[in-house]
C-alpha cells in the first residue's frame, strides 16, 4: 500500500480537480458574478446538521460556503473544491461539490474525478459501493415500511438502537448496520422503493460504472441521514493486493446527493452532490499547494447526450494521463454554447462527440483556426493530438 504524503495528496487533488472542471472555492468566490450578486440565500445550518452529514460536517460546510460566498450568482452549474481540516482530529480533507446539476452526470463526474485521483496516488485497486435513497416520495415509502419492520422487532433490538428509534427509524437502522446486527441484514432495501425517476437516475450511474469498467457493488446498507441525503450515495474502498478491503487504508471516501439538506436548511431547491476524501492521520500543512498550470489548453472537448458525456469523462482522464490539458463543460447540453466557449477560450481544436460518433467509436476533431474537421477513431485521439499540438506539451 503506497504511503501518501500530505503534499502529494493535495497536489494530486488540485491537479485532478482542475482537469475535471472544478475550481478552488477561493477562486470561485472572487468571481464578479458572486461578488456582485444581490441575493444572498440565507440558511440555518446547525451543529445537528453537521452531525447528520456523517462526514464530520464537511459536506455541510461546502454547502454553507456556496451560500455565504453567493455562488448562486453563477449561472448554471457550480463545480468547486475545498481543502479543509477535519474538526477535532485535524486530519486533512478535500471536498468536491457540484451544485445546480440535477442529472446523474454530476455523480458520474465526482466518481470519475476520485477514481483518477486514486490512480494518481497509486491506489489502482479500489471498488465503489453505491446505493440510492431515491427522491422524497421514494424515501417516505421506504421509511414507512422500515418503521413497521423495526417496531415489530423492538424487543430484539439492543437498548441503544431502541433509544434511537425515538429520533428516527433510519438512525436506529444505521446504528444496527454499524453493529452488524441481524436485524439490519433483513431490513427492507431502499432500492425497492425507488420511483421511476429515481430508478432511472440510479440506473444511469450504474451504466456509467459499467461503461468505465469501474469495479462496483450495489450496497443497500450504505445509508445516509434522511435530513441530508437523497438519491445516490457512494463510498470507495481501497483494496490490497489480494483484492480484499484494506484495513490499513489511509483514505476515507464518501459522497452523495445532498439536495435535501440544501432544501431543509435554506428553503431553496438547488440540486447538490458532494464527496469528501479524508487522508487519515495526516495534519494539514501550513501552506496548501496551488497547482501551477503552465499554459492554457489547446483542446476543448464538446459532447452531447448521456453516452457521449460518459465517454468524455474517460477521454478527459486519458488525455490527462498523456499530459494533454482539456477545457470542457461536461454539464452543458448545448452544442452552440460549448462551441462558443471553445472560441472564447481560444482553443485550437474542438473534439466533438455526439451520439453518432459515440455509436461508431469515432470522434470529430475540428481545427478552430481554419475551420476544417475530420473524423478519427477515438482510440487514436491521443496520438493524433500529440502529433498536431505545439511542442509545449
Amino acid at each position: 500500500m503506497p504511503a501518501v504524503s500530505t503534499q502529494d495528496f493535495l497536489k494530486s487533488s488540485a491537479h485532478t480537480a482542475y482537469h475535471f472542471g472544478f475550481s478552488p472555492l477561493e477562486k470561485m468566490k472572487a468571481l464578479s458574478a458572486c461578488k456582485n450578486c444581490d441575493t444572498r440565500i440565507s440558511h440555518k445550518a446547525t451543529a445537528q446538521n453537521r452531525k447528520n452529514d456523517s462526514l464530520y460536517g464537511l459536506l455541510t460546510s461546502g454547502a454553507c460556503s456556496y451560500f455565504d460566498h453567493k455562488l448562486n450568482g453563477i449561472e448554471g452549474p457550480s463545480l468547486f473544491y475545498t481543502t479543509e481540516q477535519v474538526p477535532r482530529s485535524g486530519d486533512i480533507a478535500v471536498t468536491f461539490h457540484v451544485l445546480n446539476v440535477k442529472k446523474s452526470i454530476a455523480e458520474a463526474l465526482l466518481i470519475q474525478t476520485i477514481q483518477s485521483l486514486l490512480n494518481d496516488l497509486g491506489y489502482i485497486n479500489h471498488i465503489v459501493r453505491i446505493n440510492s435513497l431515491g427522491d422524497t416520495d421514494s424515501t417516505s415509502r421506504y421509511i414507512r415500511d422500515l418503521t413497521t419492520y423495526l417496531r415489530k422487532r423492538l424487543d430484539e433490538m439492543p437498548p441503544a438502537a431502541r433509544e434511537l428509534m425515538k429520533e428516527h427509524p433510519l438512525v436506529a437502522l444505521m446504528h444496527l448496520i454499524e453493529k452488524d446486527h441481524d436485524l439490519a441484514k433483513k431490513s427492507p432495501s431502499p432500492l425497492e422503493y425507488l420511483t421511476d425517476a429515481s430508478r432511472k437516475h440510479f440506473r444511469e450511474i450504474v451504466e456509467y460504472l459499467d461503461m468505465s469498467e469501474t469495479p462496483f457493488e450495489i450496497d443497500p446498507r450504505l445509508l445516509g441521514h434522511h435530513d441530508c441525503y437523497s438519491d445516490a450515495l457512494f463510498a470507495f474502498d481501497i483494496l490490497n493486493k489480494d483484492l480484499e478491503k484494506d484495513p490499513e487504508n489511509p483514505l476515507y471516501i464518501r459522497g452523495g446527493r445532498y439536495s435535501t439538506f440544501i432544501t431543509k436548511t435554506s428553503k431553496s431547491k438547488i440540486p447538490a452532490v458532494g464527496a469528501v476524501l479524508i487522508l487519515k492521520d495526516k495534519k494539514a500543512p501550513a501552506h496548501i499547494p496551488v497547482p501551477r498550470i503552465k499554459h492554457n489548453p489547446d483542446v476543448y472537448l464538446v459532447q452531447l447526450g448521456f453516452g457521449p458525456k460518459v465517454k468524455s469523462l474517460l477521454l478527459i482522464d486519458e488525455l490527462r494521463r498523456a499530459g494533454i490539458c482539456v477545457y470542457q463543460n461536461i454539464m452543458s447540453d448545448s452544442l452552440g454554447e460549448q462551441l462558443r466557449h471553445a472560441e472564447a477560450k481560444n482553443a485550437r481544436y474542438a473534439i466533438i462527440l455526439g451520439h453518432k460518433e459515440f455509436m461508431d467509436g469515432n470522434i470529430i476533431v475540428r481545427d478552430l483556426h481554419n475551420q476544417s474537421q475530420e473524423s478519427i477513431p477515438s482510440a487514436i485521439l491521443v496520438a493524433h493530438l500529440q502529433e498536431h499540438l505545439p511542442a509545449h506539451h
